[in-house]
């Protein structure tokens, strides 16, 4: 399976389209290199990698991106505490506003859930 497709799961042709519309070119190397070398590299699962993602998109202060990659620790087997406890956890290190607007943006994404 596509890491792309294990991450973005049922948004993945959405995104695709989004990112292409931006730049095909940017889109291409953000497929190849992003997702199909790095992030398919042994070493770590896709959930460890998407909590390591959620760490670094509340420290730059990317919300857009934290919400895919929020989708995307939880297709691949993060659970709602974990996800949590990586939003607290990254208090320490970027600061409780951004913690304060991830953990916002995962509340919202567990009540569309359902």
């Amino acid at each position: 399976m596509s890491v792309r497709k294990a991450i973005w799961g049922d948004s993945l042709e959405a995104i695709e389209q989004a990112l292409t519309e931006v730049d095909p070119d940017l889109y291409a190397y953000i497929r190849d290199f992003a997702y199909e070398e790095v992030l398919a590299r042994p070493g770590l699962d896709l959930k460890t990698r998407e909590l390591l993602a959620i760490t670094s998109l509340i420290g730059l202060g990317a919300p857009k991106e934290l919400a895919t990659h929020l989708q995307g620790a939880l297709n691949n087997g993060a659970t709602e505490q974990e996800i949590r406890e990586t939003i607290l956890q990254s208090a320490l290190f970027v600061g409780f506003p951004h913690a304060l607007g991830a953990m916002k943006r995962f509340q919202a994404l567990l009540r569309k859930q359902g």
